[in-house]
């Protein structure tokens, strides 16, 4: 479980997360995140919000971002706001870390699907654009459904899809949740 003032990374988009304000922080309301992106970082799909709004206020570096069909690039002091249900991604548009605070309303599950999407990645349960296999995927996706989709196809499919695939990772073992893998310290030979 997230609490404020947690770091968690991304190894494989290069992003690193710290938790300025969590969903039990504010009642729910919102989720305020501080993010910094290697160069060459980006976050891994182009995805939208279906009822909530999220806010980039960028504090150093370039920060590309594509809200609809319109490019920006936003530098200190600049910020962009994505309205509910606008497709958007963002990637580092300079040759350093772009660091940027990015606040989420509502908050819905968006601390526990970044949780999930890093700790995969981290363990290197996902490929070199950050995203896991398609069934764990559905899972993962069937679960936070309300939080995040993609923008294509439109959602009944997106639904009806979910609905066959993620039954099928479940049975996999697969979880809409993802925990690291604790492995036990090493017990030295005498």
């Amino acid at each position: 479980m997230i609490r404020t003032g947690d770091t968690i990374h991304n190894p494989v988009t290069g992003e690193r997360i710290t938790f300025h304000a969590t969903s039990a922080d504010t009642n729910g309301e919102s989720v305020v995140i501080e993010c910094t992106v290697q160069p060459d970082g980006f976050v891994a799909a182009t995805h939208l919000h279906p009822s909530q709004s999220e806010r980039f206020a960028v504090i150093d570096g370039r920060l590309g971002i594509k809200v609809g069909k319109e490019n920006r690039t936003l530098g200190q002091g600049e910020i962009a706001v994505v309205e509910p249900g606008t497709p958007h991604r963002f990637w580092n548009a300079g040759e350093d870390e772009v660091r940027f605070v990015c606040e989420v309303r509502p908050a819905l599950q968006f601390e526990s699907l970044l949780e999930t999407m890093f700790a995969l990645a981290e363990d290197g349960r996902t490929n070199r654009k950050g995203m896991p296999n398609p069934l764990r995927l559905a899972v993962i996706a069937r679960a936070h459904f309300e939080t995040v989709q993609l923008p294509h196809p439109p959602a009944w499919l997106q639904r009806a899809g979910l609905a066959l695939a993620a039954p099928l990772g479940r049975a996999l073992g697969y979880g809409p949740t993802y925990t690291p893998e604790v492995t036990a310290p090493a017990i030295p030979a005498v």
